[in-house]
């Protein structure tokens, strides 16, 4: 029975959704703003985007912070899909129960008790804080991630494939490149999409781990929005809006066609085998006298 959602639960959702969406929306619009008081709308302009293309600092921000997530989150995808395969797939291996709690204590811990942490790590090694410092920090943060989405696929994935392949001669290797991860790979593209969009907009770990010549955009724009905030500042939180909304979207959009594509080909699969035992009722009917 399909229930109606009812005025009252409509307005508390209408509130909510206005409650976290209305703020980024008003960024967003006043981004356009030709007025340079951010408060006060003097008509539409893009004049601020044009502003923000000439504030070298902020595009040097920029050019870090896209180059610290690509190379994090493709980091973070290799290890995280390891990991993910050695839980899945290993069972019960001595030093389970530790390694478990090493990749996914970053996603429960604070982000200051990890950005603290390791900081205290990079002193006491004496390791020059800079750009690799904050990848580290950014892989360590997003593996938990992109190992949650690679093992919830493992888990519902169909191992007779594997095994009709080293039935035909494949090796393990050749299994696993030809057969697993195809079939995986959406889910570990959702799974780099997430850790890139994590890294984009992180903060507070970063602040901690970064040193002279890595201050990443967000950094840059928390910085300056002490002193006041500015329209080119809405315009670069427009754009890093923009490239975040994009990439949950992509993850989102590449995790569902995985799985309509799955329902697809089972019930292909349904189709043929029942189309199969039909012909073969057919064939086996003793024609009447």
């Amino acid at each position: 029975m399909k229930r109606s959602l009812g005025p009252f639960n409509a307005t508390v959702l209408a509130f909510g959704f206005a409650f976290l969406y209305l703020p980024i929306l008003l960024l967003v619009v006043y981004s356009f703003n030709a007025s340079r008081l951010v408060t006060v709308w003097g008509g539409f302009s893009t004049q601020w985007y044009v502003a923000l293309w000439n504030n070298q600092p902020l595009l040097d921000a920029a050019w870090i912070t896209l180059r610290l997530a690509f190379t994090s989150a493709t980091l973070a995808t290799v290890l995280g899909t390891l990991a993910a395969i050695a839980l899945v797939r290993y069972g019960r291996f001595r030093g389970r129960t530790i390694f478990t709690g090493m990749v996914y204590a970053p996603m429960v811990m604070p982000e200051v008790i990890t950005g603290l942490s390791l900081l205290l790590l990079f002193v006491a090694i004496d390791f020059d804080r800079g750009f690799w410092t904050v990848m580290l920090a950014h892989v360590t943060l997003t593996m938990c991630f992109v190992t949650v989405v690679v093992q919830s696929r493992l888990l519902t994935f169909d191992r007779s494939l594997e095994e009709a392949a080293m039935d035909l001669g494949a090796t393990p290797l050749q299994t696993f490149m030809k057969v697993t991860l195809p079939i995986i790979f959406p889910a570990i593209g959702a799974g780099f999409l997430l850790a890139f969009t994590l890294s984009l907009d992180d903060l507070v770990i970063a602040s901690f781990t970064s040193g002279p010549g890595a201050t990443t955009l967000p950094m840059r724009i928390y910085s300056q929005v002490r002193l006041g905030v500015t329209p080119e500042i809405n315009a670069a939180s427009t754009i890093l809006i923009g490239i975040v909304a994009i990439g949950v979207i992509s993850a989102g959009l590449l995790t569902k066609r995985k799985i309509a594509e799955e329902a697809e080909a089972e019930k292909k699969a349904a189709q043929a085998e029942a189309a199969e035992i039909k012909a073969a009722m057919a064939d086996n009917e003793v024609p009447a006298n």
